[in-house]
């Protein structure tokens, strides 16, 4: 782990453009969309492969099934209401008979949804939309890797059904405390900040006012995937120069990532706060593109060494600000090719980054390990397993779960070396994080620092917060990119500009000044 001669050798910048992008980056095609034993499709699959016209349900008829592997359907025989007054009722044909009367106005549909869930007369306020579903939907269930495929248009029926809160047992998270709730029922309540709910549902109401004009006829899939036991790296061993870096505090993922794998900064129950006040990065992500918050319906939570990819996601809306800042800027129109298959080349993997009680735990070798091995989790190839797309990523688990930026930043380039993929990074806004994150990853290829020696330099910084009585991000402490720059002998410095890019194999001189040193207010960010 020398460090090379001299700070000015030159080293050529990577450029945006050469980042890896599906569908041009793949060498071979997808394999023909057909069912298997962990691949559930929902539809008849066309002979002919995939084209621009709806596809058909299969089965034709309901297949009732009602226990804990499926979707508990709200059309089936086993949903039932008890009577007072004689047997039990079907609690669908009351549905169907409320949502085909007419409902003019608000109210009335209050009065409506409220018909087939008075448990809940007393605590539910909110409005409108109805339609039903055809067969069982199968749990993407903890421990297995599975996947689920279906047609945008059966997406749509299943969130119109949300929207009318007919799913039953899913008006909160269920008793096993696996499965988040799917009824909109909270997104129509007046707890937390009403302003917030209220441009999500301009979101949601656009959407369905898209898909009533016109149905899209595109494919989803939603791919729960596991890293077995034994599969993760064994990072103080990984030989591997680091990936190629574009860094940028300009632009966001959803715009800027076209073809690339796309992170959302998930909660471990997908989705977060989506249906309720919260309005951050993920949360963001799924009301734009609303097919996601489908997901919530057959994703039980996500363990250590799990994530979710949901492939095809149509984009259905603009937005503005952030937060309490939030607005629906009008609608959208997702331009993104399709793939063989009928989606959108748009492929988002729902990471969730640990919640640290104290900064400081975040430097436990422990921890360190888990946050590794969940991104190698997330940035593996499921269909394809070579020459994979860029990942594009930024501050992940650090606004409100505490995380350190300069670590998050690395861990994530360590995971992405290991799974074969370069690294598109946006810091948001944050330049200092940008130009010093630059600074860094060119200090560490142009000293061929490879995975295993960049494990080691973190665990001597761990070691060194761990130990000391005061907290790390006091004004006299070390942080971690300071650290890595004084022992490779070089200082940390900072240049103008909004974007740097360095390859992996070649550095260009930074120059040098007066290393800084921050509060912990500067490694803040505004995502979970």
């Amino acid at each position: 782990m020398k460090p090379t001669t001299s700070a000015t050798d030159e080293y050529k910048n990577i450029d945006k453009s050469e980042l890896r992008c599906a569908p041009d980056c793949y060498r071979v095609q997808l394999p023909p969309l057909q069912p298997s034993g962990d691949h559930k499709i929902l539809f008849r699959v066309p002979a002919e492969g995939w084209s621009d016209t709806l596809v058909h349900p299969y089965p034709n008829t309901f297949k009732d099934r009602w226990d804990e592997n499926y979707v508990y359907m709200p059309c089936s025989n086993s949903n039932i209401i008890a009577s007072q007054h004689g047997p039990p009722v079907s609690r669908w044909k009351q549905i169907e008979d409320v949502l085909q009367q007419g409902i003019p106005g608000m109210f009335e549909l209050e009065e409506a949804i409220l018909s087939y869930n008075q448990h809940y007369a007393n605590r539910w306020t909110f409005d409108s939309l109805r339609e039903f579903f055809l067969q069982p939907i199968p749990l993407l269930k903890q421990g297995r890797r599975s996947k689920l495929t279906m047609s945008q248009q059966q997406a749509a029926c299943l969130l119109a059904n949300a929207f009318f809160c007919t799913f039953p047992k899913r008006n909160a998270r269920i008793k096993s405390g696996t499965l988040p709730d799917i009824n909109f029922s909270n997104l129509y309540s007046r707890s937390g900040d009403p302003s917030r709910k209220i441009e999500k549902l301009k979101c949601i109401v656009n959407y369905f006012e898209r898909i009533r004009n016109k149905m899209p006829t595109g494919i989803l899939t939603f791919t729960r995937h596991v890293l077995d036991e034994g599969a993760a790296p064994i990072w103080h061993r990984c030989n591997l120069n680091l990936a190629d870096l574009h860094v940028s505090s300009e632009g966001n993922i959803e715009d800027d990532g076209v073809g690339m794998l796309q992170a959302d900064f998930a909660n471990k129950f997908v989705g977060g706060g989506v249906l309720g006040h919260g309005l951050v990065q993920e949360e963001i992500r799924f009301v734009i593109c609303p097919e996601m918050i489908l997901s919530r319906l057959f994703t039980p939570m996500l363990k250590d060494n799990e994530v979710l990819f949901m492939t095809g996601c149509e984009r259905f809306n603009d937005y503005t600000g952030y937060s309490d800042s939030f607005e629906y800027a009008g609608d959208y129109v997702d331009r993104t090719q399709r793939d063989a298959w009928g989606r959108k080349c748009t492929e988002v993997v729902a990471m969730d980054a640990l919640h640290f009680r104290t900064s400081e735990s975040q430097f436990e070798e422990s921890k360190i390990v888990r946050e590794l091995n969940k991104a190698y989790c997330a940035f593996q190839g499921t269909e394809f397993t070579s020459n994979l797309p860029a990942v594009c990523t930024g501050n992940w688990g650090c606004g409100a779960f505490k995380g350190d930026k300069h670590l998050k930043a690395l861990i994530q380039i360590m995971a992405a070396t290991m799974a074969g993929r370069q690294v598109c990074y946006f810091t948001f806004g944050d330049e200092t994080l940008q130009k010093e994150l630059v600074q860094i990853h060119g200090m560490l290829c142009k000293n061929y620092i490879t995975v295993k020696e960049l494990y080691k330099l973190i665990s001597e910084y761990s070691h060194r917060v761990i130990n000391k009585k005061q907290k790390y991000w006091e004004a006299n402490i070390q942080t971690l990119f300071e650290y890595i720059a004084n022992t490779l002998g070089e200082p940390l410095t900072t240049r103008a500009g909004s974007s740097f890019e360095y390859s992996a194999d070649n550095f260009e001189s930074q120059g040098s000044d007066t290393s800084m040193h921050y509060d912990w207010e500067d490694f803040k960010a505004s995502t979970p």
